[in-house]
């Protein structure tokens, strides 16, 4: 979904490719800008065939937001490092970083530029379920792309995050708790409604799980952000905008919760090739070795979490005059639906393990 962007594409242009022909020490001329809109939702992004020296090339440009931005912080320069860090020491495939720049006079913010991954994403608009090639596609292929996905957690949540030399993120349940309750204030501020969210997070604050040891989190993990060529093969994970540290149950936790969303929160069927909730838990258990024991606690912070995001969109939307000032999308959502009734089935109990311990 694009944001608001009121950038000067010519001059954006002009501006990058002066950049980029000192970057490469030749000319470069630029093709028409391209993207997911030819703007992210959170980071802008761009897709732009540059040509120089007698070859044509396909670059992608992430850039700082500078105005909207869906998270309090975007987290822009730690994204960059991620990427770097994940290509210099892990096998977890992601898109190749170029260059970064932190000068804002180019393109207005700071912004790195990355190869182009040729792959399929499974689309979010529509949703995966109700159209599109993954909907289309066998059960067998569907299958291997949910799986890709729930390798890549399993493979990010086997790393030891002391080797991994990263900036400061999000540290802990505790710090993810204040973060996100300090995003639900603002939202409320802004004059959003959001008691789904407000009773998920007094529930969550007190029946916080014993803690079970801290991983590097992908955050955003879902079949939706990785890239896959036409035989389902996994090619690029991306969008790390929500990495931190957290429980081993996090990212499990989000990926289910997110593929809820994309079918029965849209009142679709979940697709036939996606492997079961016992399934996939054990798949990750037995790859990462580590134990997905708080999964039900955090399929409730994921609902929390994603019923905060779309209390900001729904700011966002009537600023924008989307939608009207009286719309209740900020409480009447997917998300919230989903979430309400994981709180009335737990009331006041605290959150049982739901598997064993992990895989030797």
């Amino acid at each position: 979904m694009p944001a608001n962007s009121q950038r000067d594409v010519e001059q954006s242009k002009k501006a990058l490719a002066t950049w980029l022909s000192g970057k490469l020490d030749a000319e470069v001329t630029l093709g028409e800008f391209g993207g997911p809109g030819a703007t992210g939702f959170s980071n802008e992004t761009i897709i732009v065939d540059a040509t120089h020296s007698g070859q044509t090339e396909k670059l992608v440009v992430r850039v700082a937001p500078t105005g909207y931005t869906l998270f309090p912080d975007a987290a822009f320069a730690e994204q960059y490092a991620i990427l770097v860090t994940l290509a210099a020491k892990t096998s977890i495939p992601v898109p190749t970083v170029r260059w970064y720049e932190t000068d804002p006079s180019v393109l207005g913010a700071p912004f790195f530029i990355m190869d182009f991954v040729d792959g399929l994403i499974p689309p979010d608009n529509p949703p995966y379920t109700m159209d599109g090639w993954l909907k289309e596609a066998s059960p067998e292929l569907q299958e291997k792309v949910f799986w890709g996905a729930i390798d890549s957690i399993a493979e990010i949540a086997a790393l030891d995050p002391s080797e991994l030399e990263l900036p400061p993120l999000l540290n802990g349940l505790d710090a993810q708790l204040d973060y996100y309750e300090a995003f639900m204030l603002g939202v409320e501020k802004s004059g959003e409604e959001l008691a789904v969210a407000r009773r998920a997070f007094d529930w969550l604050t007190a029946n916080k799980p014993e803690d079970d040891g801290t991983v590097f989190c992908w955050g955003d993990s879902r079949v939706g952000n990785v890239m896959y060529s036409p035989e389902g093969d996994r090619l690029a994970v991306v969008d790390w905008e929500m990495a931190c540290y957290g429980s081993p149950s996090q990212d499990i936790a989000w990926t289910w919760f997110l593929d809820r969303h994309h079918a029965e929160g849209m009142g679709a069927e979940r697709l036939p090739g996606f492997p079961t909730r016992e399934a996939m838990i054990e798949r990750f258990e037995r790859l990462s070795g580590r134990s997905a024991k708080a999964f039900d606690y955090y399929e409730v912070f994921a609902g929390f979490r994603f019923c905060v995001i779309m209390g900001r969109l729904a700011v966002t939307f009537k600023a924008w005059g989307l939608i009207p000032a009286g719309n209740d999308l900020g409480q009447n959502n997917p998300p919230a639906r989903l979430t309400e009734p994981m709180l009335d089935s737990l009331r006041d109990c605290r959150p049982l393990p739901t598997s064993r311990p992990p895989h030797p």
